[in-house]
């Protein structure tokens, strides 16, 4: 059990679990899959008009997610990542389903944003490649959105996510499943014109080969071949052939679609018309299939945390330099904060480890609103981390981030309304006193001990070190005054 990891990616129109076997191969890990789960949710087939997620496809998720929970039974959390796409994005239930969700699973489940949804696919699919150093185009058209990724090596040079899928845009062109030829050319222009936003640089840039890594393209790949449409992988005039017999038919008729399989059929035109469109507008001349695509991005990423090659960890040094964020200070405040919280002795209740990363993110990136502006500064920290793109971090994770750097000055009560729980709360306690501490920016260290004690948190301080320091003394006397007004009770005592 401990060389192996799990990925659940809770897609727009199916739900996939992955286990794979971790393998050291001289000095190079290497994931094996060793089990796969894949079931249709149609969770995106199951918005209304205000984008809500109705009861009945809420139903039909929890469903397969306790199925998944059974099968992930044992596994430390750890162990395993499970991610949410373009539907739990724009659903406006949900914030009210993702605990349901959670439950059912056993795990936490991150709402990630189109742009990390892009390039955990494009990992998955350079791993499951031989390694070049060719420039290569992957499309992935899940049920909401669509993926498109240039990159080298394993390293992405351009990332997008374009707002459409194959369940949305065969809900918006094919609702009642007729095809017609004035409905499949307004498919096709009105994917066009998402691909048209793109297409610009994705040509200027380039590429070597292009690989379709979704549902979709696999579809295809194997309706073309069985239909001796395209001799390998996909092709424009092969496509252009499914169209005209789909348009001839008015619909799709499995049994005259060698290769198609039942659960692609309600969307395939929806995909088609979307590839069709990608096709043109970036001027692809053929298409391979390419495997792994998120999930198996969610599993190397797990890999990277585990062997401490965490891409968060790069992207908060990229974003030290980019803001011209003080390491130094960073340096300093993230020790003593983090030495302030082994202090604490916090209950591990699942959120322990997602806390102590945070928390040392969070000490390195606390000045990052200096950039815009001193004034207000954790506002603008806060806003900046919690709405830029961070590869590797999560919509939770950075909402966290952005709570720990709005907190970590000025009123507590701003914070009310967000119901931080009591750990987060404590969390911050430990960023907050350190940023007060370390106010001098100097390497001196600091003799305060905090020492949790029946429901209150006692501050020890030596006396000789506060007739030294009477600036330090009056902030935690405040400090202690700002805490009691959110209900906790702090004591300061000297030794």
């Amino acid at each position: 059990m401990d060389h192996l990891l799990a990925a659940v990616d809770l897609g727009s129109n199916s739900f996939r679990l992955s286990i794979g076997r971790v393998v050291q191969q001289n000095g190079v890990a290497q994931i094996y899959a060793t089990d796969r789960l894949r079931e249709s949710a149609r969770l995106a087939a199951g918005l209304d008009d205000d984008n809500r997620i109705s009861d009945e496809a809420i139903e039909r998720a929890l469903v397969i997610l306790k199925r998944f929970g059974e099968r992930l039974a044992g596994f430390r959390h750890d162990q395993v990542r499970a991610v949410a796409t373009n539907t739990f994005r724009i659903a406006t239930n949900a914030a009210d389903i993702l605990p349901l969700a959670e439950q059912a699973l056993g795990f936490p489940i991150e709402i990630i944003s189109g742009r990390e949804e892009a390039r955990l696919i494009f990992s998955g699919v350079a791993n499951e490649l031989p390694p070049s150093d060719d420039k290569r185009l992957v499309i992935d058209i899940g049920g909401g959105s669509t993926e498109v990724i240039i990159g080298s090596g394993f390293k992405p040079i351009r990332l997008s996510s374009l707002f459409m899928g194959c369940v949305s845009h065969t809900r918006q062109f094919f609702p009642d499943g007729k095809i017609t030829e004035l409905r499949m050319r307004q498919a096709i222009l009105a994917a066009r014109r998402e691909f048209e936003g793109i297409s610009r640089q994705y040509r200027k840039t380039g590429w070597d080969t292009a690989y379709g890594s979704s549902g979709t393209a696999k579809g295809l790949i194997a309706i073309l071949g069985e239909n001796q449409w395209s001799p390998k992988g996909i092709r424009l005039d092969g496509m252009e052939k499914l169209k005209d017999k789909l348009i001839r038919d008015g619909k799709v008729i499995m049994s005259e679609l060698p290769g198609i399989k039942a659960d692609r059929a309600p969307v395939l035109a929806g995909g088609l018309a979307i590839m069709l469109a990608g096709f043109q507008e970036l001027g692809i001349d053929q298409m391979l299939a390419g495997e792994g695509a998120l999930r198996v991005g969610v599993l190397y990423d797990l890999l990277g945390r585990d062997s401490k090659h965490d891409k968060r960890e790069e992207t908060v040094r990229q974003f030290i330099k980019r803001y011209q964020v003080d390491p130094h200070q960073g340096t300093r405040v993230r020790k003593q904060a983090q030495a302030f919280m082994e202090q604490l002795e916090l209950p591990d209740d699942g959120e322990k480890r997602d806390l102590e990363l945070a928390l040392g993110w969070a000490s390195e990136l606390h000045e990052i609103g200096i950039s815009v502006a001193h004034a207000d500064y954790h506002k603008h920290g806060a806003y900046i981390l919690e709405h830029a793109d961070m590869p590797g971090f999560s919509r939770d994770d950075q909402q966290l981030l952005a709570l720990l750097c709005l907190g970590h000055q000025g009123k507590l009560a701003k914070l009310r309304p967000l119901s931080p729980s009591r750990n987060r709360w404590m969390t911050l306690l430990c960023l907050r006193l350190a940023v007060q501490l370390l106010r001098r920016r100097q390497n001196s260290g600091v003799p305060v001990k905090l020492k949790p004690r029946n429901g209150e948190i006692r501050i020890s301080v030596p006396r000789a070190w506060l007739d030294t320091h009477p600036l330090s003394e009056y902030s935690l006397q405040n400090e202690i005054k700002e805490w009691g007004k959110a209900g906790f009770v702090l004591t300061l005592h000297e030794t």
